[in-house]
């Protein structure tokens, strides 16, 4: 029975993608490096910093990606929370999991204290349970080191838990879990895309893993019914 519903952030329930352009660009500036475009970056969102930094620079320099990662921190201190919003629509869903009682959680990689002040300035601090980032792990997604510290925070057996994310980090990191999966599309990954890893469920956003939510209920939740 599904007792707990664990968002990752980034094109799942919001979009920072200015401020990550913002912060990604002053990182690369500082290392020498031209600025990227915003298609290019958007295709990193939900990696780790150093993924991020390998990516867009196919360089392999373990102290340059480390550097590069203290630089976009330092920037993201300044500008990340003022350049990141919420999903239309997901204060609603939260909200109405609390109502029903699920238990409701984020595994990101984004920082915790981070995630924290983006919910407070939206007023949305006491719809989520608890809240893992990568300041709280030593290996970051799709290592499911941050989504079964939550699972056994929530004192849940894994068969309770739904991992909702928009990337292909975050199916793997559900798999590796052995956690359900919903994807949804709001990122940059296509449904063709997460079809070719295990899921329960594909929807346009988050308002469509709701109505997934409700018929599970109604099929007293068995995902094989409703896949």
């Amino acid at each position: 029975m599904l007792k707990a519903i664990i968002f990752d952030f980034d094109y799942t329930l919001g979009d920072s993608t200015n401020g990550i352009a913002i912060c990604i660009n002053y990182a690369l500036g500082k290392l020498g490096y031209s600025a990227r475009n915003l298609s290019d970056i958007r295709r990193t969102v939900g990696l780790s910093l150093k993924d991020t930094y390998a990516a867009l620079t196919f360089d392999e320099n373990l102290d340059k990606a480390e550097k590069f990662a203290k630089l976009f921190i330092e920037k993201a201190d300044e500008v990340m929370v003022d350049n990141t919003e919420l999903y239309t629509g997901v204060k609603d869903v939260l909200h109405k999991l609390k109502v029903k009682g699920y238990q409701t959680g984020i595994v990101t990689t984004k920082f915790r204290y981070r995630i924290e002040k983006i919910l407070n300035k939206f007023d949305a601090e006491e719809l989520i349970d608890i809240i893992v980032g990568a300041d709280d792990v030593k290996v970051e997604k799709p290592n499911p080191e941050g989504l079964l510290w939550t699972v056994a925070h929530l004192n849940l057996r894994k068969e309770n838990v739904l991992y909702v994310g928009d990337s292909l980090v975050d199916a793997k990191t559900a798999e590796n879990a052995k956690v359900d999966f919903a994807g949804v599309l709001t990122g940059t990954t296509t449904k063709e895309e997460f079809e070719k890893h295990p899921s329960v469920y594909i929807g346009k956003d988050i308002t469509e893993i709701y109505d997934f939510i409700l018929k599970l209920e109604q099929s007293h939740g068995t995902f094989k019914k409703i896949k």
